[in-house]
C-alpha cells in the first residue's frame, strides 16, 4: 500500500512541477482602464450587439455580432429568458460559449462585468502564444480578439428571514481569438478564484438543489427549410467536483487554462481540444480535468465519440479502507515577464506515460485519483510550500451509495410536422430538474431517506449521437456532485398550509409536502378547481406594440373576453377597440385565442386539459416565426387567478412585427393537431400552422407561421400524477374575422385533448368527442358504447342532462361558507364572503373579526373598544364627541345624574363626614358603572330581590323572598306588549340574547323598524349594502333595489302598482305546497320564465320526458318528446328589453348574395364569398326589439325582407334600402306564426300557424288573405314554395306522425310525400337550381333530398347537430343550428362541413334564407 501511495506521490510532483496555476494578475487585461463596456449590474442582464469590426466563425458560421449576459456565457444571438437555459443541459437552443454557465447576479455591488473587443498588438501576441502552447502545429495569426471578464460575480440566491448571503465570488475571463478563417476561445480561471460550482434553481422552495455550473460550447439549433435539429455541443464538464477542478488543471499545460479551437471556414465537425504539452509525438491527445487528476499518465482519445461507463457509484479505497486526501497545489517563483506568461523549462511530464482514454475503461485499485473534498466547505487555507506536501490534511466525506441517475436530458417526442430552425424563444424551465432514469415517487416510497441525508444530483451525461460530442471530464470518483438535501423540519403540510387549496378541494400530506386535489365533480390543479361541465369566461387586457408591415400600432390596453363551451371544448375570444391594421393582420394569430382552448378542451378519456395541469395562475410564452418574410412575433399571457364571479383573469402582451393583410380580407385555416409535452412546471409546444387570406386584390395566398410557446406553472411534486409525457390537442375549427366597425378581432376554436395519433384507424366517434350530442351546454356528455351516451348535469346544475338549470347553493343551505360569512351564488357555484367587520383567515375560508382598534381608527383622545364584526370609540375623561371626534370639555363640570342616580341621591340623607347617609330603612337603588339601573335590585334591610326594567320599574312576578336563588333577570319578561309586524319580523330574525343584546344569524338582513314598530320605507342589508324600498307590510318595491356604493331609492316616492302573481306562479306554488317543498324527480312542477310566464318548454322533474306549451301553459297537441329528442318549442312572448330601444332602421347589407337570419329579436345579414361565409362583414340588418322572429324569406324583385312575429304575433316586412322602416303587413288572427315562404312570381305569400294549426296566404301587402288549410294539422313548422313550378310545401313535426306534404299554390291536390323514417323535420328547402325538395330533421339528424314528388330520397349528411332552418345556394346547404347557435354550412357535393359562423350574442337562431342581388329561377 506504502508503494502505490510512494508512486502516486511521486507522479503529482511531477505534475505540480511543470508550472504554477494562473493567478489573478494573469489574466488578459481588463476593466475600464483597457477600454472595457460594463455590463449593467442585475440577475439577468444582456449587453447591447456589439458590432465586430471583424466578423468570427463559431463552428462553421461566421457571425458579426457578440451579446454578454450575466449568467457566464457569450452568443452571437441575442438570448432568450434565463429560464429558458440557465437550469439546463447542453445543448442549448441558441449557440452558446459557456465558461460559466450557471445563474451570476451583480445586483448590489456584487462583481462586475467587462467586455470589449481588442486589436492591439500586446493582446494579440499573447494570444497567438497561448494557441501556439496548446496547437504546437498551429501557424495562427490573430487579427482580432474579444475578451469578456466576470471579475468577483455571485450566485443568484434567495435570502429568507433565517439566511444571510454566503459572500461567495467567482473570477474567470474568456478571450476569442480570431482570424479570416480560424477562432480559438481561451478560459481563464486563476487559483482560488472559483468560490462556488453551482447555483440553486429559482423557486426550488425548502429543497436543497444545487446545479453544477456547465462549462462548453454549443451550435444552438440548425434549420433546412422548415425542418430544423440540435447542433452539435462540446461539454467540459458535468458534475460539480469536474467544476471545481477547473482552476487546478487545463488542457494546456497550465493549471486553470484551456484552449480550445471553436470555429472555422473549413469543416469542422465539433470544438476541438488543445494537445497538452508533452504529448507523445504523432499521437493524440487530450488533456481533461479527468485525466489530469485522474489517470494520470495514460493515453488519451481526442474525440469522446464513445459511450461513457459510469462508475461514480463505487468508492476506491486503500488496503486500510481510508481515502486518498486532497494535496495543495504548491506555488513557485514568480517567473520573469515576457510574453509568455507562463515558466516552463524542461518538461518532465514528456517521459510519462500519455493519459488513459477518457470514461473509456474502469480504474484500477492502484489507481488512487480521488480527491475529494468535504460537502459544502470552503476550501482551507493551506502554507505554500515547495512539495506536495498538506499542511493540514481535510477528511474525505463518503458519498451515500445510492445509485446516481444522469443528468436531466428531457426526451421530448419529435412531432410529425416540419419545423423552422429558429431558436426557441425565452420561456421560463421548470425549477426542478428530474432524473431521467425512473425514480421512486415520494408519493409511493415514505421516508425513504434519514432526515439531512445527502442524495447526489442527477449528473449531465448527453449520449453521443451523430453530429454531436460529450467530453467527459468527471473523475471515476463523483464525491459532492451535487446536494439534493430534504429538510423534514421545514417540510410544508396541509395542517400548515391547507387554506392554499381550492374551497372544492381536499389536501394530502406526502413524506415531502402536501399536494392539493379536486374534489370528484370538478377539475383543475387543487388550488384552482372549477365546476365539471360549466361554461367558463376568461376576462383580462390585452396591451403592447405589432409593427404591422411598416407601420407601428400601438394596441394601449384593450379588452379581452373569452366565453368557454367546456362540455365540448368550443371557445370564443373578443378583443375590443383593435386599431386597423393590426385587426386585419392579426388575424391568423388564433394562438392568442388557442391557448383558451387548450385550457379548457374536451379531455378524453385517460387525458386532461390545461386547467386541470395548471390551474389558474400561469405564465404561457409564444414565440411566432411567420414565412416567407421571417416576421417575429412574441405573445406573453400571465393568468392571474380567479376573480370574484370564479371567472381566469388573463393579461396579454404582444411584442413584435406581422405580415400586412390587406383591409377586408378573410383569412381561414384548416384543422390542426398539436402536440404538448409535459414535464414538471412546464409544458411545451411546437407546430407549424398554414393559413390562407382572400382577398379582392391578391385572390387566394397561402402563408404559414412557426409557433412555439411554453407554459409555465406552479407544479406539486409530492404526489403522483399518471399524466402522459405527450398529448395531442385537435382543433377541428378554427375561424377568425375582424368587424372594422366595432373594431372587435374574434377567434372561434373547438378543441380535444387526447392521446397521439398519426392516423386515427376508422372508428366509431362518440357524438361527447364530435359534438353532436343533446347535452345541455351545462352538463356533461358521457360516453356509451358506440354512439350511445348519457348527459349529466354539470357540478351546481340540476335537470335531466338536456336541460339543466343553476344550483343556488345558498338558498338551498348547501355552500360551504362558514361563520360570519355570506353565501352568494354563483353560475355553478358559490363564493363566500365575510360580512363587514371579518376577514378570512389563512386558510382561506374562516371568517374572524378584524380588530379594529389595532389601527388608528378613533380620535386621540378617545378609547377604541373591539367588538365582534365592529368597534366603538368613546371619548376619555375631560373630553366630549363621539370618539372619532373628541373635543375638550370647556370646564370640568359635572355630568347630569341619570335617572337612578338621581333616584338614590332623592332617598340619601343630608350629608356627614362620611358621605351621604340613607334614611334609616329606607331601599336605596344599585346603580351601575354607566349609571343605569342594575337588573337585579335588593331591599338591603329586607333581603327581598327583584328585576327592574330600564326605567327602574319593578318588573310582576321577579320578586323573591329573603333566603331564595334571586330571578334571572336576564331572561326575557313573562309578558311582554305585543309586537309589531316588522318587530316580529326583526325578532324572528334575531338570535340568542347576549350581553350586548340581540345579535342578529350570521348573514342575515334583518328588517329596520321606526319607533312605532312600522317597516321604516328604506331597507338596507348591513352585509351587502344593498338597499330597496318596501311597503306597509315590508314587501319590497320592484325596480327600486339599488347596488352598494350608489344612492339609494327615494322611498317617498309613490310606489309602482305591483305585478300580481301569475297563473304559471300560482299553479307552481301550489304544487310545490302539495308535494311539501319536496318534488320527487317524477312529479311535475311547472317551469316560469322571470316574468312568471310559462317557459315554452315544460318537463317532468329531471326526466327528458318534455312537451311544449302555448303561453296559458296548455300542452301543444303531438309536441311529447320521443326517443330523447327534446322537441323545439318557440317562445310567444319577447324577453324584456334591457337597453333603450333603437329605432328599427334598416342597416342594408353589402352587394352580392347575402344570407339573411333571425335571430330572435333581430335579422343578421351574413354575406358570402363565393359559397363561404364573409363572417368579418356580418352585420345586424335590423333590430326588433320586443319581438321573436322565427320564419324568414326574401323578395328578390322588391329587395325586401319578409318575417312571422311570434311574440307580437305579426307578419311584417322591410325594405333593404338604408333607413327604411319596418311594417306590419299581418297584425291580426296569428297566434303562432313560424314559417314563411314568399312566391315572388304572384305576388303572394305563405304561412303556417302552429298555435292555430292552418296554413294561410295573402298577398305581400297582408291584402287577399285566405286558409288553405285548417285540417290534419298539428304542428306545421317549415313550408316552401316553387315559383316556377306553382308548388307548396310543408312540414308537420307531429311527435305521433310527422310527415312532409305538398299541395299546388292555390291549395289544390294536396298530399303526403314523405312520411317514414322522419322524426323532427324543422327545416325545408326547394333548390331551384337542381329542383329537388330538401329538409334537415333534427330527430333523425339527417340531411335529406328528393325530388318534387317525392321519389329519389337519398342523405345528403347523417349527423346533423339540432338544425331549424335550411336553405340552398349553389353546391352548399345553410343551416341554422340549436346546438351550436350558429350558420353552419355544408358542401352538397362532399357531405363535409366548410364553414361556421358564430354570433357574438349567444342566443337560438331560427330562419335562415338567401337574398340575391337578382331573381333567380325558383325560390325556397
Amino acid at each position: 500500500m506504502w508503494d502505490k501511495a510512494a508512486v502516486f506521490l511521486l507522479k503529482l510532483s511531477w505534475t505540480f512541477c511543470l508550472v504554477s496555476a494562473i493567478a489573478r494578475r494573469d489574466l488578459f487585461p481588463y476593466g475600464p482602464h483597457s477600454g472595457d463596456s460594463a455590463l449593467p449590474e442585475g440577475d439577468d442582464e444582456t449587453s447591447e450587439v456589439l458590432n465586430l469590426k471583424r466578423p468570427l466563425y463559431f463552428y462553421e458560421t461566421k457571425f458579426s455580432e457578440l451579446y454578454v449576459g450575466t449568467n457566464g456565457i457569450i452568443s452571437p444571438q441575442d438570448f432568450p429568458r434565463e429560464t429558458q437555459y440557465v437550469d439546463d443541459g447542453f445543448p442549448t437552443d441558441f449557440p452558446v460559449i459557456a465558461p460559466f454557465l450557471a445563474d451570476l447576479d451583480t445586483s448590489n455591488g456584487k462583481g462586475a462585468i467587462y467586455y470589449r473587443e481588442d486589436d492591439s498588438t500586446e493582446v494579440l501576441i499573447r494570444a497567438a502564444e497561448e494557441v501556439k502552447r496548446g496547437f504546437p502545429e498551429s501557424t495562427f495569426s490573430p487579427t482580432a480578439a474579444f475578451i469578456a471578464t466576470w471579475d468577483s460575480v455571485g450566485p443568484y440566491e434567495e435570502l429568507t428571514r433565517n439566511s444571510v448571503p454566503s459572500n461567495r465570488v467567482n473570477t474567470f475571463q474568456v478571450v476569442l481569438a480570431y482570424d479570416d478563417t480560424d477562432t480559438f476561445a481561451l478560459f481563464l480561471y486563476p487559483h482560488k478564484e472559483l468560490q462556488f460550482y453551482g447555483t440553486r434553481p429559482k423557486e426550488s422552495y425548502n429543497v436543497q438543489l444545487e446545479l453544477p455550473a456547465r462549462v462548453g460550447f454549443s451550435r444552438g439549433e440548425l434549420s433546412f427549410l422548415f425542418l430544423r435539429k440540435e447542433g452539435p455541443f462540446y461539454s467540459v464538464t458535468s458534475s460539480e467536483q469536474s467544476v471545481k477542478n477547473l482552476h487546478q488543471v487545463g488542457n494546456t499545460g497550465v493549471p486553470g487554462l484551456w484552449l480550445y479551437r471553436i470555429g472555422s471556414s473549413f469543416p469542422l465537425d465539433n470544438v476541438v481540444p488543445a494537445e497538452a504539452r508533452g504529448a507523445q509525438p504523432g499521437g493524440d491527445s487530450v488533456v481533461t480535468l479527468d485525466s489530469t487528476l485522474n489517470n494520470l499518465g495514460q493515453p488519451s482519445q481526442p474525440e469522446p465519440d464513445y459511450p461513457e461507463q459510469d462508475y461514480s457509484d463505487e468508492i476506491y479505497e486503500d488496503e486500510e479502507g481510508q481515502e486518498e486526501e486532497e494535496y495543495p497545489t504548491p506555488s513557485y517563483p514568480e517567473p520573469p515577464e515576457s510574453s509568455n506568461r507562463y515558466p516552463s523549462s524542461e518538461d518532465p511530464s514528456e517521459q510519462l506515460p500519455g493519459p488513459v482514454p477518457v470514461a473509456t475503461q474502469p480504474p484500477s485499485e492502484t489507481d488512487t485519483t480521488q480527491l475529494p473534498e468535504p460537502h459544502l466547505k470552503h476550501e482551507p487555507s493551506y502554507p505554500q510550500a515547495s512539495y506536495p506536501e498538506p499542511s493540514y490534511p481535510e477528511p474525505s466525506y463518503p458519498e451515500p451509495s445510492y445509485p446516481e441517475p444522469s443528468y436531466p436530458q428531457a426526451s421530448y417526442p419529435e412531432p410529425s410536422y416540419p419545423e423552422p430552425s429558429y431558436p426557441d424563444p425565452s420561456y421560463p424551465e421548470p425549477s426542478y430538474p428530474e432524473p431521467s432514469n425512473p425514480q421512486p415517487r415520494e408519493a409511493d416510497v415514505q421516508a425513504v431517506y434519514p432526515e439531512g441525508g445527502v442524495i447526489p444530483l442527477p449528473e449531465s451525461s448527453p449520449p453521443h449521437t451523430q453530429g454531436r460530442s460529450v467530453v467527459s471530464v468527471d473523475e471515476d470518483v463523483d464525491v459532492d456532485a451535487g446536494v439534493f438535501v430534504y429538510n423534514t423540519e421545514s417540510r410544508e403540510t396541509c395542517a400548515q398550509f391547507e387554506g392554499q387549496c381550492s374551497r372544492h378541494a381536499y389536501c394530502s400530506d406526502y413524506s415531502s409536502g402536501f399536494c392539493c386535489h379536486c374534489q370528484s365533480g370538478y377539475y383543475g390543479n387543487g388550488r384552482h378547481c372549477l365546476p365539471d361541465g360549466v361554461p367558463h369566461r376568461v376576462n383580462g387586457k390585452v396591451s403592447g406594440r405589432v409593427l404591422v408591415g411598416a407601420t407601428p400600432v400601438d394596441l394601449g390596453s384593450v379588452d379581452l373576453h373569452a366565453y368557454v363551451v367546456v362540455s365540448d371544448g368550443r371557445a370564443y375570444t373578443a378583443i375590443s377597440h383593435v386599431p386597423e391594421p393590426a385587426g386585419w393582420a392579426l388575424m391568423p394569430l388564433s394562438p392568442i385565442g388557442g391557448l383558451f382552448g387548450w385550457l379548457f378542451a374536451l379531455e378524453l378519456t385517460g387525458h386532461e386539459n390545461g386547467f386541470s395541469i395548471t390551474g389558474a395562475e400561469f405564465a404561457r410564452y409564444a414565440d411566432v416565426t411567420f414565412y416567407p418574410g421571417n416576421e417575429r412575433l412574441s405573445i406573453i399571457q400571465k393568468a392571474q387567478g380567479l376573480d370574484s364571479q370564479n371567472y381566469l383573469t388573463v393579461s396579454t402582451e404582444i411584442q413584435g412585427q406581422v405580415p400586412f393583410v390587406p383591409p377586408g380580407a378573410t383569412v381561414q385555416m384548416e384543422p390542426y393537431k398539436e402536440l404538448y409535452q409535459y414535464l414538471p412546471s412546464v409544458v411545451k409546444s411546437s407546430s407549424l400552422r398554414e393559413y390562407t387570406v382572400l382577398s379582392v386584390g391578391s385572390g387566394s395566398q397561402t402563408f404559414s407561421y412557426q409557433l412555439s410557446q411554453n407554459v409555465t406553472y406552479r407544479d406539486c411534486r409530492h404526489g403522483h400524477r399518471s399524466l402522459p409525457d405527450t398529448q395531442q390537442l385537435s382543433v377541428e375549427r378554427v375561424f377568425m374575422l375582424y368587424n372594422k366597425e366595432e373594431q372587435v378581432l374574434r377567434y372561434a376554436l373547438t378543441n380535444q385533448i387526447g392521446p397521439v395519433r398519426e392516423d386515427p384507424e376508422p372508428m366509431v366517434v362518440s357524438p361527447c368527442y364530435e359534438g353532436t350530442h343533446e347535452c345541455d351546454m351545462t352538463a356533461q356528455c358521457i360516453p356509451g358504447e358506440g354512439t350511445q351516451y348519457q348527459c349529466r348535469c354539470a357540478t351546481g346544475y340540476r335537470g335531466d342532462g338536456r336541460n339543466c338549470y343553476d344550483l343556488d347553493e345558498c338558498a338551498e343551505g348547501l355552500s360551504s361558507c362558514g361563520s360570519h360569512s355570506l353565501c352568494v351564488n354563483l353560475q355553478g357555484s358559490h363564493r363566500c364572503e365575510c360580512q363587514s367587520g371579518y376577514h378570512f383567515t389563512v386558510d382561506g375560508r374562516t371568517c374572524i373579526d378584524i380588530d379594529e382598534c389595532a389601527s388608528p381608527r378613533c380620535d386621540p383622545h378617545a378609547t377604541c373598544f373591539n367588538t365582534p364584526g365592529s368597534f366603538h370609540c368613546r371619548c376619555v375623561p375631560g373630553y366630549k364627541g363621539d370618539g372619532f371626534q373628541c373635543l375638550a370639555s370647556p370646564e370640568p363640570t359635572q355630568p347630569p345624574r341619570t335617572a337612578c342616580e338621581q333616584h338614590r341621591h332623592s332617598l340619601q340623607g343630608e350629608l356627614s363626614p362620611q358621605g351621604p347617609r340613607p334614611a334609616v330603612g329606607a331601599y336605596v337603588p344599585q346603580c351601575d358603572e354607566e349609571g343605569n339601573y342594575q337588573p337585579l335590585q335588593c331591599h338591603g334591610s329586607t333581603g327581598h330581590c327583584w328585576c327592574v326594567d330600564s326605567r327602574g320599574q319593578e318588573r310582576p312576578r321577579t320578586r323573591t323572598s329573603p333566603g331564595t336563588p334571586p330571578t334571572r333577570c336576564d331572561l326575557p319578561e313573562p309578558t311582554q306588549p305585543p309586537r309589531t309586524a316588522c318587530e316580529q319580523h326583526r325578532h324572528s330574525l334575531q338570535g340568542e340574547l347576549s350581553h350586548q343584546g340581540p345579535r342578529p344569524a350570521v348573514g342575515a338582513y334583518v328588517p329596520q323598524c321606526d319607533e312605532e314598530g312600522n317597516y321604516q320605507p328604506l331597507q338596507c342589508h348591513g352585509s351587502t349594502g344593498h338597499c330597496w324600498c318596501v311597503d306597509s307590510r315590508g314587501q319590497e318595491r320592484p325596480g327600486t333595489r339599488t347596488p352598494p356604493g350608489t344612492p339609494p331609492t327615494r322611498c317617498d316616492l309613490p310606489a309602482p302598482t305591483q305585478r300580481p302573481e301569475t297563473v304559471c306562479e300560482r299553479w307552481r306554488a301550489s304544487l310545490l305546497d302539495h308535494y311539501g317543498g319536496r318534488p320527487a324527480p317524477h312529479h311535475f312542477i311547472p317551469q316560469c320564465d322571470d316574468l312568471g310566464l310559462f317557459n315554452p318548454l315544460q318537463c317532468y322533474g329531471d326526466s327528458s320526458y318534455c312537451w311544449c306549451v302555448d303561453q296559458d301553459g296548455r300542452e301543444l297537441e303531438g309536441t311529447r318528446s320521443q326517443h330523447g329528442v327534446t322537441p323545439a318549442c318557440i317562445p310567444t312572448v319577447a324577453p324584456p328589453t334591457l337597453r333603450p330601444t333603437p329605432r328599427p332602421d334598416v342597416t342594408p347589407p353589402p352587394a352580392g348574395v347575402v344570407l339573411l337570419y333571425a335571430q330572435g329579436q333581430q335579422i343578421g345579414s351574413l354575406p358570402l364569398n363565393g359559397t363561404r361565409l364573409s363572417m368579418d362583414k356580418a352585420a345586424v340588418l335590423l333590430a326588433l326589439h320586443g319581438s321573436i322572429v322565427v320564419g324568414i324569406d326574401y323578395d328578390c324583385r322588391e329587395r325586401t325582407v319578409y318575417w312571422t312575429d311570434v311574440a307580437a304575433r305579426t307578419i311584417s316586412r322591410a325594405s333593404l334600402e338604408p333607413g327604411a322602416e319596418p311594417e306590419s303587413v299581418v297584425n291580426s288572427g296569428l297566434l303562432s306564426p313560424e314559417g314563411l315562404a314568399v312566391d315572388y312570381l304572384r305576388r303572394s305569400m305563405f304561412w303556417v300557424d302552429s298555435g292555430l294549426d292552418k296554413i294561410e296566404a295573402a298577398r305581400l301587402d297582408g291584402t287577399e288573405r285566405r286558409v288553405l288549410f285548417d285540417t290534419d294539422l298539428v304542428n306545421p313548422r317549415a313550408i316552401a314554395v316553387d315559383p316556377r313550378g306553382g308548388n307548396l310545401y310543408w312540414t308537420d313535426w307531429n311527435r305521433e306522425g310527422p310527415k312532409i306534404e305538398t299541395s299546388t299554390v292555390d291549395g289544390a291536390n294536396r298530399r303526403v310525400l314523405i312520411k317514414d323514417d322522419i322524426g323532427l323535420p324543422n327545416a325545408l328547402t326547394f333548390d331551384p337550381l337542381r329542383k329537388q325538395l330538401c329538409w334537415a330533421d333534427a330527430g333523425t339528424k339527417r340531411l335529406e333530398c328528393a325530388q318534387p314528388d317525392g321519389t329519389g330520397r337519398h342523405v345528403i349528411h347523417s349527423n346533423l347537430n339540432y338544425p331549424f332552418s335550411l336553405v340552398s345556394y349553389s353546391n352548399h346547404f345553410y343551416y341554422t343550428d340549436w346546438r351550436r347557435d350558429g350558420v353552419m354550412a355544408l358542401s352538397r357535393d362532399t357531405s363535409q362541413f366548410t364553414d361556421e359562423y358564430l354570433p357574438d350574442q349567444r342566443s337560438h337562431l331560427y330562419g335562415i334564407t338567401v337574398a340575391y342581388p337578382r331573381c333567380v329561377s325558383g325560390r325556397k
